[in-house]
């Protein structure tokens, strides 16, 4: 992420990432709460193009942002599918063919076994 923003790493961690005990989160930015955006990332972009949201470094985004919005808490019901398309819509999210479960889940096994650490 730091090569796509032209930094050092040193550079990207102070201006872009914080410590939360032993490992790096990006930075989070508070949106108006008038737009329900809650906590945007601070590599997601809604200046530049309205009414898109569009992340600076996609190409080399992290496994959380590949895998949103088929994260475990967001799949547990439709209840919780539901309320993760209202506090942050995907344009994805209801839209497209329907994937099954099975597949999701595989690929999220995947993903989680092919992390550094099991966890994403």
């Amino acid at each position: 992420m730091a090569t796509r923003l032209g930094l050092s790493e040193p550079d990207f961690l102070r201006d872009y990432a914080r410590k939360i005990g032993s490992k790096w989160s990006l930075k989070e930015l508070t949106g108006p709460a008038d737009l329900h955006r809650g906590h945007d990332c601070i590599l997601l972009d809604r200046q530049s193009v309205p009414g898109k949201a569009l992340c600076k470094v996609y190409q080399d985004r992290p496994n959380q942002c590949k895998t949103w919005p088929f994260w475990d808490q967001n799949i547990s019901s439709k209840k919780a599918w539901d309320q993760a398309k209202k506090a942050a819509p995907c344009p994805g999210m209801g839209s497209g063919p329907l994937i099954p479960a099975e597949k999701i889940l595989e690929a999220l096994l995947a993903e989680r076994a092919s992390s550094k650490d099991g966890a994403w």
